[in-house]
């Protein structure tokens, strides 16, 4: 029996790739704005903490809905929709008059770019499929080249002295327009429906020693256990991600005394790294598979970090952040593509769980560091992702079911 195949979408991977790429800005627009938005509410670093937690919230909340969405309106639809809403959300975050305006502004933003994930996700799934081999690596290059720029411009509009709302209010004109233009040419519905039915694809595209798929609705007791062990993959490579957007400015600044330019470069530098090792990392992960590479890169991560942290210097903490992006660049695009192909669980669901999970570090964790930071200083708080990656070390065999 002949099974349906998804035509290589070139023009589809290109609007995917933009996509990412607007992800990656609207995430990162604000963040090297931190130090500013922080003093001039007058908040301290447990204060800036529980802001951080509006975040994670409304990504809690929309992850929980985003594959009943997906499935309901099409994972073209809520991409664009998500983008738009990220991108006018950085308006009232950057209005914020207090605390509680802050935490309703980026729960906005939280929920909007959790959807967008999980949706555009989908989308490169189906891309991914369609060309039959590994292309979420960079896809997900995309989406650092966006953190890079956002953290470049950002860290340069601080140095210049550009007013926080000024700054995101053109970076959300500037962000609507190219998702608006750029994303025309995402996938419809018809990519939707293979994806929610793996069994759809013949025996060559099932991942290596798969047996027949459980077509059962939640993929059966193997299938929720992997679900599993992929969230945690995710939660500990993100919480060190979260780590790096949301605290790494700060620590240059207030630990270690640097101005507002140089305080921007220790998350550009993590950015930089990321964006290298995932535009290499498909070629790398073809020829050496996802677990060795996984593993190397935790402890590359760990080392990196540690070392930066304890040496206590910019130059030497710019480095560390540095390798620690490099590290943990490739987890995220094997990890979600991984949850994309689970036997018997639909793309949209099976990365709609590992995305709630692994969002819940990427927003949740800085939250938390900030309240470690409150009482055994930012210097030893930022240290956790340190120990988290190890655990990617022991659980990346999971990831061998990304079919690669």
């Amino acid at each position: 029996m002949v099974t349906e195949k998804i035509t290589p979408p070139v023009r589809a991977r290109t609007a995917v790739t933009v996509a990412f790429t607007v992800h990656g800005l609207t995430g990162t627009a604000w963040v090297t704005r931190i130090p500013q938005i922080k003093e001039h509410l007058g908040l301290s670093e447990g204060a800036m903490g529980v802001a951080l937690l509006g975040a994670p919230v409304g990504v809690a909340v929309a992850v929980r809905f985003a594959g009943m969405i997906v499935a309901r309106w099409g994972s073209r639809a809520t991409t664009v929709a998500g983008g738009i809403v990220g991108a006018l959300s950085l308006v009232p975050l950057g209005l914020a008059w207090n605390l509680g305006a802050l935490i309703c502004a980026l729960a906005v933003l939280g929920a909007s770019l959790g959807l967008m994930d999980v949706a555009m996700n989908a989308q490169g799934v189906a891309v991914e499929r369609g060309y039959r081999r590994p292309l979420m690596s960079g896809m997900h290059g995309a989406y650092s080249i966006g953190t890079l720029v956002a953290a470049l411009i950002g860290s340069a509009a601080a140095h210049k002295g550009v007013p926080v709302a000024v700054h995101l209010s053109l970076a959300t004109g500037v962000l609507m327009t190219v998702l608006l233009f750029g994303c025309r040419d995402l996938l419809d519905r018809s990519a939707d429906t293979l994806l929610e039915e793996p069994e759809n694809l013949g025996a060559s595209d099932k991942p290596d020693g798969a047996s027949k798929p459980d077509t059962t609705p939640s993929g059966g007791g193997s299938g929720r256990w992997l679900l599993a062990m992929l969230g945690i993959i995710g939660l500990c490579s993100f919480v060190g991600e979260g780590a790096m957007a949301d605290w790494s400015a700060i620590y240059l600044r207030e630990s270690l005394g640097t101005g507002p330019g140089v305080a921007g470069l220790g998350f550009a530098g993590c950015a930089v790294a990321m964006t290298a090792g995932r535009l290499a990392g498909d070629k790398v992960v073809a020829r050496f598979g996802p677990v060795p590479v996984l593993r190397a890169g935790s402890l590359i991560a760990a080392l990196g970090l540690g070392l930066g942290l304890a040496v206590r210097d910019p130059a030497a903490a710019v480095a560390g952040f540095t390798l620690f992006g490099l590290g943990i660049a490739v987890v995220a695009p094997v990890t979600f593509s991984a949850a994309g192909n689970v036997p018997g669980v639909p793309a949209a669901s099976g990365i709609s769980r590992v995305t709630g999970v692994g969002y819940a570090g990427l927003l949740g964790g800085p939250p938390v560091i900030g309240f470690v930071a409150q009482g055994v200083g930012l210097g030893w708080a930022l240290a956790v992702p340190v120990g988290l990656v190890g655990l990617i070390f022991l659980l990346a065999p999971a990831v061998a079911t990304a079919g690669r």
